[in-house]
C-alpha cells in the first residue's frame, strides 16, 4: 500500500493539549506487517509533566528537533517510555538526544526488540517511584504483545497504547485499508482490540480480565489511544464498551 493512507491527524510533530500536564503529539505513519501486507499506522505520543516539573514521555515518535524544542519549553525529559512490546522503534533515538533521561519497557521487550535498545527498568505492575505520585499502573501479559496501561490520576486520563484502536474510517483513504478495519473491529466509534489481538489472548483471558477490570474501576474521564480518535469523555463507559469482548 502507497503512504499517506490515512487524513493525518495535524499539524503533526505539534505539543495539543488534552488535559491538564498532558499533551499529545501526531507523529507521521509507520508501516507494520499484518497478513502478509505492510499496513500504514499513525503515530501518537503522550507527555505528562510530573509534579516535579519533570516530563514522562510515552510512546515517542520519530525524532523531530523541532518538537524537541518545543518539549525543552515545557521541562526537563526524564522518562522514556516503551509501553509494550511493539511501541519501541525510537526509543534509542530519544535517549541518544537526551543522555540523562531514563528508559523504561513492557516486560520481554529486551528480548524481542529488533534494534539495539538499553532499558533502564522494566515497567510491571506498580509505578516506580520516581513517577508514583502521579499515576496508577497496570500490567496486561499477552502472546502477541504485553502492554502497561497507566492513568494520570490528577487529570483522571488514561493512556493505552494497543489494547484499544479506533481507527476513523473518514480519514481512511484506502479502500483495502478501510474494510480490513472494519473486519477487525477496530473502526471508530467501536473501536476495541483488533480480532487478530483479541485471538492472541486465549491464553491469558483471566490476566486482561482482570487488568480491564481494575482499569475500570479507575473510572478515567478521558482515554488517549496511540492509534485513532481519542477519548475526551465518557472515559469509563467507552473503556467497558471497548472490553465488553473479555468482560
Amino acid at each position: 500500500m502507497k503512504p499517506n493512507a490515512y487524513a493525518p491527524y495535524d499539524p503533526l510533530n505539534t505539543l495539543k493539549p488534552f488535559a491538564d500536564q498532558v499533551w499529545i503529539v501526531d507523529g507521521p505513519e509507520i508501516g507494520m506487517h499484518y497478513l502478509g501486507l505492510t499496513l500504514p499506522f499513525p503515530t501518537r505520543m503522550t507527555v505528562v509533566r510530573l509534579p516535579s516539573g519533570d516530563l514522562w514521555v510515552h510512546s515517542p515518535i520519530a525524532w523531530s528537533d523541532r518538537l524537541a524544542a518545543s518539549l525543552a519549553d515545557l521541562g526537563r525529559v526524564r522518562h522514556l517510555v516503551a509501553p509494550n512490546t511493539l511501541h519501541y522503534w525510537y526509543l534509542p533515538d530519544w535517549r541518544d538526544r537526551f543522555p540523562t533521561a531514563r528508559t523504561y519497557g513492557a516486560p520481554g521487550l529486551s528480548q524481542t526488540a529488533r534494534r539495539p535498545l538499553v532499558l533502564d527498568e522494566t515497567l510491571g505492575d506498580r509505578a516506580p517511584d520516581v513517577w508514583e505520585d502521579a499515576f496508577d499502573q497496570c500490567l496486561v501479559p499477552g502472546s502477541l504483545l504485553t502492554e502497561v496501561d497507566f492513568l494520570h490520576r490528577a487529570s483522571r486520563t488514561l493512556i493505552i497504547t494497543d489494547l484499544i484502536e479506533n481507527f476513523e474510517p473518514q480519514r481512511v483513504r484506502n479502500v483495502l485499508l478501510r474494510w480490513l478495519i472494519r473486519m477487525a473491529g477496530a473502526a471508530d466509534p467501536d473501536g476495541k482490540a483488533p480480532i487478530d489481538m483479541q485471538m492472541s489472548f486465549r491464553g491469558h483471558r483471566r490476566e486482561l480480565r482482570k487488568a480491564a477490570d481494575r482499569m475500570i474501576a479507575w473510572t478515567p474521564e478521558r482515554i488517549i489511544l496511540s492509534h485513532g480518535r481519542c477519548y475526551e469523555a465518557n472515559g469509563t463507559a467507552e473503556l467497558r464498551r471497548a472490553f465488553r469482548w473479555i468482560l
